[in-house]
């Protein structure tokens, strides 16, 4: 499960560019906390310990408790904004959740057993297409990550949402189609040498036959000659 983190922040009077400049070069990032029926909250966090929990590399997944004004409140990130050029953050959005409120989260995917895939032990590359799962759970009960095996696989198979052991307590977000986790595709060089006795065997295809029919110019030529 998914540890539960704590940011402590200020409430802030102020709103606007100016106002959030102001706070940014004092080293705050200006936040917003929503939802649950409730007004907004605009709050600032610490810049250098916010930078510390979004290094975790599970934050967007993480219960965040905001304590603010003697308040504390329930929140789970939703938007993280940086700054085009430095990649700093320069703003946050905090939803607002009861204890045991269903919630949809990212929840990163960890691929296990490349060692006992066929396809990879001959040159096979393993191509994500997603690195992570939009799932709905508890917000008690997030998960760390999603557990994707490898084992058994070989060359040209795609593991669908279909084949993966989901967390307990968890469902996928997306429910309308078996879609695409990742595929085991060939080395370049296999690919080469395929697409070449590929072109080999259309070239071969294209040899006139014997009874075709010849052109306009060699028929000329062929009653000129006569």
């Amino acid at each position: 499960m998914s540890e539960q983190l704590t940011l402590s922040a200020e409430t802030r009077e102020l709103a606007g560019k100016g106002a959030s400049r102001a706070l940014r070069r004092e080293g705050r990032v200006p936040a917003v906390v929503y939802g649950n029926n409730e007004a907004p909250l605009s709050i600032h966090l610490e810049e250098k310990v916010l930078m510390k929990m979004l290094h975790t590399g599970h934050f967007m997944n993480s219960v965040v408790m905001i304590d603010a004004g003697g308040q504390t409140t329930r929140t789970l990130p939703k938007d993280v904004q940086f700054h085009a050029v430095t990649d700093r953050p320069v703003h946050v959005d905090f939803l607002r959740i009861s204890e045991h409120a269903q919630v949809t989260v990212a929840v990163p995917i960890n691929f296990i057993n490349e060692l006992k895939s066929p396809g990879i032990k001959r040159g096979g590359v393993l191509n994500a297409v997603r690195h992570e799962l939009e799932l709905v759970c508890d917000a008690a009960e997030i998960p760390n990550d999603v557990i994707v095996d490898l084992a058994g696989t070989d060359i040209g198979d795609s593991i669908h949402i279909s084949q993966v052991t989901l967390p307990k307590g968890t469902t996928s977000a997306i429910t309308d189609r078996d879609f695409t986790i990742a595929t085991i595709v060939a080395p370049s060089g296999v690919k080469s040498e395929a697409a070449e006795a590929a072109a080999a065997a259309e070239g071969g295809e294209e040899e006139p036959g014997a009874d075709e029919v010849p052109t306009v110019g060699e028929a000329e030529t062929e009653e000129g000659g006569e």
